[in-house]
């Protein structure tokens, strides 16, 4: 049985008896005004962290989830898109398309907003999305790439970029590793399956996405996920799992490189007013300015005695410059 039969195989069982807490880092799933979340799907919040961000869900976007779990994020989605089939949800898992359907009806019932055709069910799978090229403006996923292979993990990525139009956003929730997780656990199908154990580091996750054309990378949230411990993992020492959202644009890749923001910011503290590099930066004296990783290094090494550069937050909600 391969890793991923060995998954399906786990979300087949965890859809007709669902685990509480499996997998997922916030004890509550994100509230909007009138959105109830029913009871059945938030025994099913399968994530490790969201790909909700209200930021990126102006003017009615064409979503598409890949992995629909219990369908909370579905319904989370369609709350900002409401039309039918504003939210395709591709799943290959039989008995979670059912779970995420049954589920869908119960918030169709306690939502009057929400309508069962906002969200449609498809069969496919994250390395065949079942819809045209360039033809949706978000592709979600929540704590599903991290299971797959490195070469897998570059086939979602890929087909992720294929179905998205230019300027569409790749949002994701999944666990990172703060050291590479040992071959022994990386082997163990079912802690793969489990999230617990497929996870790359930040620096090989961020190159994957960006390897495939991503010209823009923004960390949302970073925070702490699991403890493996030594004595029930034998490790050496214990490995913290981190849990990463982020957002994912694409746009082209700069000459330079792409563009990552963390979280970090520029400050001038010259003798003049503004500061400007001459290649689209200007910094405003003793005002933080938000920039990405890479526009950081250069300022820092420009003038190192008059640009502070701080530490990254990972937290960013735009409006920097690269």
């Amino acid at each position: 049985m391969t890793y991923l039969e060995t998954a399906a195989k786990f979300y087949s069982e965890v859809a007709q008896t669902p685990q509480i807490g499996l997998c997922c880092v916030q004890t509550n799933s994100l509230q909007f005004p009138g959105l109830k979340i029913p009871v059945s799907m938030q025994e099913m919040n399968y994530g490790c962290g969201t790909t909700i961000h209200p930021a990126e869900l102006v003017n009615q976007p064409t979503v598409l989830y890949v992995g629909v779990g219990g369908g909370l994020e579905a319904l989370q989605f369609a709350y900002y898109s409401r039309y039918k089939s504003a939210v395709i949800a591709v799943e290959p898992v039989v008995a979670m398309r059912e779970a995420a359907a049954r589920n869908l009806e119960i918030a169709a019932i306690e939502n009057s907003w929400f309508d069962n055709s906002f969200v449609e069910i498809r069969e496919g799978d994250a390395f065949n999305l079942p819809v045209e090229d360039a033809s949706v403006d978000v592709v979600a996923q929540n704590c599903l790439f991290n299971i797959f292979e490195p070469e897998d993990l570059t086939r979602a990525l890929k087909e992720a970029y294929r179905v998205l139009k230019p300027g569409g956003r790749l949002q994701m929730s999944d666990p990172i590793a703060t050291r590479a997780i040992p071959e022994h656990l990386q082997k163990d199908e079912r802690l793969r399956a489990m999230c617990l154990s497929g996870a790359l580091t930040y620096e090989k996750y961020i190159q994957h996405i960006i390897k495939v054309g991503f010209g823009q990378v923004e960390i949302r949230t970073r925070r702490p996920y699991r403890l493996l411990d030594a004595r029930s993992y034998n490790l050496e020492e214990n490995l913290l799992l981190e849990s990463l959202d982020s957002v994912s644009f694409k746009v082209p890749i700069p000459e330079d490189g792409a563009c990552v923001f963390t979280g970090k910011t520029a400050i001038y503290a010259g003798e003049q007013e503004i500061f400007d590099d001459s290649q689209g930066h200007i910094l405003q004296k003793g005002v933080p300015a938000a920039v990405c990783d890479k526009t950081a290094a250069k300022l820092a090494n420009l003038m190192p005695d008059k640009i502070i550069v701080t530490e990254s937050t990972w937290h960013y909600s735009g409006g920097g410059c690269c």
